[in-house]
């Protein structure tokens, strides 16, 4: 009897092994893609290019919208999604939230593609006078740093007006309302406002802020799966000098992604930066600067070294432009 039972528990043993061992399998075998309303990965993901490159390499993709950088990096800091794309500012307080995070790969600057908006009644003219006002953002997200610069450069410090974190939906709503004075936003949902509200720039990116767009991996998926990577940016980085070519095909393509009029969608078109690079050392400097000055206003509860979470791609790959 103790041996019929005793073969039970080692056939019950074995077949968890394979289980456990074929659901490990799959995890390995799925890069799981966290993208938000618009940018490089919307493109890639309709060129379908990235699916079949990878699907040589027995890699299924997955595809996970967000509503924003902080969103997507929660799903990144939980092991919901591998890889994904945001703003200069969500990394930062990602890694400051103990996220197991690498930057990959960088967008050239994009400085007028997120501004300061307000309704285009309102009597406000400049930064300054956001002194005491209501202003929505998305904590964390990258237009968090461009506040924070513009105030600095009309003379006031962030205590000086009333942040409402809102994400984008929420926040544009508040911002029809007149809940909220002013509203600091990225596109598509920039280009929205303008066009349909005609919602007036304040303040845009331009000599405050680069309004750069990082790629990240969690550390565990990019150390154990570095080709996968290099094919993602390799391919990031093709979508890139498409857009650059011949941005009105991009906009056909993309408007009915996006649910915009394409006259909306150009504008978000133009105004983004294409051209996908592995960090430098000045990008990383600039980056080290956003995280001392969220340090500096206590928003993050220490000193980050970005360095430190930079990832090294294979040395082929790195020779690329």
């Amino acid at each position: 009897m103790r041996t019929i039972t005793l073969r039970r528990s080692l056939v019950a043993l074995f077949a968890a092994a394979i289980s456990f061992g074929a659901i490990t399998q799959a995890q390995a075998d799925t890069l799981r893609i966290g993208y938000q309303k618009y940018g490089t990965l919307v493109l890639l993901k309709a060129k379908g290019s990235l699916e079949k490159r990878l699907a040589e390499q027995g890699v299924e993709v997955k595809w996970t919208e967000f509503p924003g950088g902080p969103q997507l990096l929660e799903g990144l800091n939980v092991g919901s999604v591998d890889f994904g794309v945001t703003g200069e500012t969500p990394p930062v307080f990602a890694q400051a939230a103990g996220a197991d995070l690498l930057y990959v790969a960088y967008e050239p600057p994009a400085p007028t593609s997120e501004a300061i908006l307000v309704p285009k009644d309102s009597p406000l003219k400049s930064v300054a006078e956001l002194k005491g006002k209501k202003v929505a953002l998305n904590k964390g997200s990258n237009v968090h740093y461009l506040l924070v610069r513009a105030l600095e450069d009309a003379g006031l410090k962030y205590s000086d007006i009333q942040p409402v974190y809102l994400p984008p939906a929420d926040a544009r709503a508040a911002f029809e309302r007149g809940s909220v004075d002013a509203w600091v936003i990225w596109d598509p949902f920039q280009a929205a406002a303008e066009q349909q509200l005609q919602a007036r720039t304040l303040r845009d990116g331009t000599d405050l802020v680069d309004n750069h767009q990082f790629y990240l991996a969690t550390k565990t998926y990019a150390e154990k799966h570095p080709q996968v990577i290099s094919a993602l940016i390799e391919e990031v980085r093709a979508v890139g000098e498409d857009s650059k070519a011949d941005p009105d095909k991009v906009t056909e393509q993309v408007a009915p992604l996006l649910g915009l009029p394409k006259d909306i969608t150009s504008i978000a078109v133009k105004r983004q930066g294409y051209g996908a690079q592995f960090l430098t050392p000045e990008v990383v400097t600039a980056q080290q600067k956003i995280a001392d000055t969220f340090t500096e206003l206590k928003l993050i509860p220490k000193k980050l070294s970005i360095k430190d979470v930079i990832w090294t791609p294979p040395a082929k790959l790195a020779k690329q432009p």
